[in-house]
């Protein structure tokens, strides 16, 4: 990512990721004028107002003049791959501070550990943490 702050109050952000580029900037004609330069330089295709980065949907509000990500089709994903279905309990803290995780708790028969073995849960846990550190903190 490339920033740099302009004359006033306006600034140019210009971030790259492998061959697709996003330039943001509250100033239609500073965003033509590098897309100008930059091609003066270099072969580029305009493909025109963004509605996808790395992954994440781009919502714009024109008259709040508000720019949103989103992974909703990412976490649908997630959902359906690790089976979380709707009637899944949400809590804002998973354990209350006192409870103390103790080896007792543990599988005590061959059939839970079984079970356990088929659970992705490591791999859950990453997929989420990847929405968390993108756009959704609400979700740690």
């Amino acid at each position: 990512m490339y920033y740099n702050k302009l004359p006033g109050r306006e600034y140019i952000y210009l971030l790259l990721y492998v061959n697709d580029m996003l330039i943001v900037s509250k100033s239609r004609f500073t965003i033509n004028k590098v897309k100008k330069d930059l091609s003066s330089e270099y072969e580029m295709k305009d493909l025109g107002e963004e509605k996808k980065v790395v992954g994440m949907e781009i919502e714009r509000d024109r008259k709040g003049d508000k720019v949103s990500l989103m992974q909703k089709r990412y976490l649908k994903m997630v959902h359906q791959k690790f089976n979380i279905n709707n009637n899944t309990k949400f809590v804002s803290t998973p354990f209350v501070y006192h409870f103390k995780l103790k080896a007792t708790m543990s599988f005590t028969t061959i059939e839970e550990h079984e079970y356990m073995t088929h659970v992705p849960y490591a791999s859950a846990v990453g997929s989420l943490m990847y929405a968390i550190v993108c756009t959704r903190s609400d979700l740690s």
